[in-house]
């Protein structure tokens, strides 16, 4: 496989890994959930380094994942006691978790010289250079790994669809209807946990947090209904995956960076035309009642 093939490739599969759960963090006001994660998981790198004197990839990952779950489950904790919002319960979670690491490093690890761009916040060019083997072949290792994110994704939504609809819309009715929806809200985060933190040395974190909520809040934008709505945002994410790569290529320029400007160029296309949603559209809404309003009024002045 050719190295621009396995970028493409590779960019394709964070979309669609994202891209599953996406949405139902943008319904549920949690869309900041991969940016908090991307900073909670340095208390893990640190204590990797701490405990096992090493930077190796695989081990920061496993110690990393370990402070995203702690994360997202702390921040549902939060947010289930019912005494703070969503977001708030992320700005309180992630900032404490940071300085835990920040104060790690400062403590036990001074000296270290931890390298965060090279032990987890990757870059999707040096993707192709990072290979397996895979039935005898050598492989990108970012493809097999994201591949079996992504099918994860596929099946947990698939399999708890139902619940993941009635908990998103009305945790109240899911309740009384015999769901669970924090248990449920709980498989989402911990699935957005481990697919960020996946996806963190592959990519990069630019690129998930991007493509965890643009194309998300893109779909929103064009539809109101569930599954139409992952759809069009798996739709956004392979278009920015494949137009990001081309106009980086074009401008000589970051491909993340590319990818997440053609990412935000579709949201701004679908902020100004959305049929419903778009600038353009309540614009056209707001002129049609004042006319009417303007004619009811004419209508009702004497002759």
């Amino acid at each position: 496989m050719s190295d621009d093939l396995t970028i493409i490739v590779t960019a394709l599969l964070v979309a669609t890994a994202t891209g599953l759960l996406g949405p139902f963090l943008v319904l549920r006001r949690q869309a900041l959930m991969s940016d908090a994660v991307s900073h909670a998981v340095l208390p893990g790198i640190v204590l990797v380094f701490v405990l096992f004197g090493t930077r190796a990839p695989l081990p920061v990952i496993a110690g990393a994942a370990v402070f995203a779950v702690v994360c997202v489950l702390a921040i549902d904790a939060f947010r289930a006691s019912g005494l703070v919002r969503s977001d708030a319960a992320i700005g309180l979670v992630f900032p404490m978790l940071f300085a835990l690491g920040v104060i790690g490093i400062n403590t036990f690890a001074s000296g270290a010289h931890i390298d965060l761009d090279a032990t987890i916040y990757g870059e999707i060019a040096f993707s192709p250079f990072r290979t397996t083997e895979v039935l005898g072949l050598e492989v990108a290792r970012s493809i097999p790994t994201l591949g079996a994110v992504a099918l994860v994704n596929l099946v947990l939504v698939a399999a708890l669809w139902k619940e993941l609809k009635a908990t998103t819309f009305d945790p109240e009715f899911a309740r009384t209807t015999g769901f669970a929806p924090r248990l449920v809200s709980r498989l989402l985060l911990l699935a957005v946990a481990v697919t960020a933190v996946v996806s963190f040395e592959s990519v990069g974190a630019i690129l998930v947090v991007t493509m965890l909520i643009v194309p998300a809040a893109t779909a929103r934008m064009l539809t109101d209904r569930l599954l139409p709505m992952v759809a069009v945002t798996l739709a956004v994410g392979w278009v920015s995956a494949i137009g990001g790569y081309r106009s980086a290529l074009e401008l000589d320029a970051s491909i993340a960076g590319a990818m997440g400007m053609v990412a935000a160029g579709c949201f701004a296309a679908a902020l100004l035309v959305a049929p419903r949603y778009g600038l353009l559209a309540r614009l056209l809404q707001r002129r049609r009642a004042r006319r009417r309003v303007a004619a009811a009024l004419q209508a009702g002045q004497p002759s």
